[in-house]
């Protein structure tokens, strides 16, 4: 029997993904909205989630949305920016109490799905443009956000490696924006994208729960009534041939240094060899079983922090750690030597199996949340190549440590940053 059972019907402008399961007692909305990650855009498709989610024509109030919110046995509303590839993607999830669970008989799952539909299609407007009273309040949140990323210097370093590392490239995009570009945006701007964004992003509606899926066909088809359009795609390259690793050392009055290295896989999710990359990440540096958490970490200790991460859609591996100053040098070199440790096949059937079973745990921890499915369902619609779940785990457990050279080969250091305090490299 199938891990997920996910029925996909086409409606008129969206995509309608139906997960029936009897696994939750709540139920997930969970709308996504793609477009291109564009430098004119960016800092628009970053405030105006948060714009629709403070209030609709109905409850016009933020206090009067999360009154309504609570009457539904305490609903809960979010929004969410993320980028995948060189798409800039904005969620609004909606989780809401399943009725069968409830003596009450109140028919949720039709209210939530109108909830929803209200966030989406009727907005707090006056005329032509959105509140401003809510747009002033937004952007002032939006700024809070973006400087509080320079604050949090772990975050800073890891976006900053990003943009010197896709300079020209629109990933290098942050997925909040620009704040230099906030005070410019205004109600009606605002209200003139949210339209255009309607009508060319792709668009994903997801339900998960222990549904009827014919009732969630048929108030989707009369609650989310939208035109087909050709959804915008992207002009952005994933991938770059590499000439020189570029090397960026930042200086400010830290204590703790950050040095971040990037490499490009020249591999992304739907690829064949995709599952041996993920299994070469977790000996290298995804768990804490890995290379650099037990060379650059425990054994050298050199790095109050020591870890790697793959962005699957863009074809990149960041390693991240914290480190004193002075040990600049000795912890790169270290992290180039895992890496070539990789490269030759330097390691044991036990680190595979121990991270298989890693990587297994964690996808079956991520499903046994409502929106944590979406997140792996959605992979297959930002790369066009859906993967089954049970497909995944099987195709993952069949990796080889040839495979897992094989892939490690591809891979190419591209950029340095270290970001480091006044007394420097």
């Amino acid at each position: 029997m199938a891990i997920i059972h996910e029925a996909v019907q086409k409606q008129a402008g969206l995509t309608l993904h139906i997960v029936n399961t009897g696994k939750y007692k709540t139920n997930t909305f969970v709308w996504k909205m793609k477009a291109p990650l564009e430098q004119e855009t960016v800092t628009l498709r970053s405030l105006l989630p948060y714009v629709l989610q403070s209030s609709t024509a109905t409850y016009p109030s933020t206090t009067a949305l999360r009154s309504y919110l609570d009457d539904l046995y305490g609903a809960s509303l979010y929004v969410d920016l993320s980028k995948k590839g060189e798409y800039q993607i904005i969620t609004i999830t909606l989780e809401i109490a399943n009725e069968k669970f409830l003596t009450d008989s109140t028919p949720l799952l039709r209210k939530g799905m109108e909830l929803l539909s209200d966030v989406l299609f009727n907005p707090h407007v006056n005329g032509s443009s959105f509140d401003s009273a809510t747009v002033e309040n937004e952007k002032r949140s939006l700024k809070q956000r973006i400087q509080s990323q320079y604050d949090d210097k772990m975050r800073y370093s890891a976006n900053r490696l990003v943009e010197e590392m896709c300079k020209n490239e629109p990933y290098a995009l942050d997925v909040n924006g620009e704040l230099e570009g906030i005070d410019a945006i205004s109600p009606e701007t605002l209200y003139e994208y949210y339209q255009k964004a309607l009508q060319e992003d792709e668009l994903d509606l997801y339900v998960i729960g222990d549904v009827n899926e014919e009732e969630v066909q048929q108030a989707a088809g009369s609650l989310f009534r939208l035109e087909d359009r050709t959804p915008l795609v992207s002009r952005g390259s994933v991938d770059k041939e590499i000439q020189d690793v570029n090397e960026v050392i930042e200086n400010q009055d830290i204590k703790q240094g950050k040095l971040n290295i990037g490499y490009r896989t020249h591999v992304v999710y739907g690829d064949s060899d995709y599952y041996a990359l993920q299994v070469f990440n977790g000996i290298f540096g995804a768990f804490s079983h890995s290379k650099l958490f037990i060379n650059v970490r425990e054994k050298a200790s050199l790095a109050y922090y020591a870890s790697a991460r793959l962005e699957s859609h863009k074809g990149l591996l960041m390693v991240m750690s914290g480190i004193e100053n002075k040990n600049y040098e000795q912890a790169v070199r270290i992290i180039k030597e895992q890496m070539e440790a990789m490269k030759k096949g330097d390691f044991t059937e036990q680190e595979i199996s121990q991270t298989k079973a890693v990587i297994r745990n964690q996808l079956l921890e991520t499903i046994d949340i409502g929106r944590g499915l979406v997140e792996i369902l959605y992979h297959g619609v930002v790369s066009g190549i859906p993967v089954d779940m049970d497909d995944w785990l099987e195709q993952t457990d069949k990796v080889t440590a040839s495979e897992i050279t094989e892939v490690a080969q591809k891979i190419e250091m591209d950029t340095i940053y270290f970001l480091t305090g006044s007394e420097g490299k």
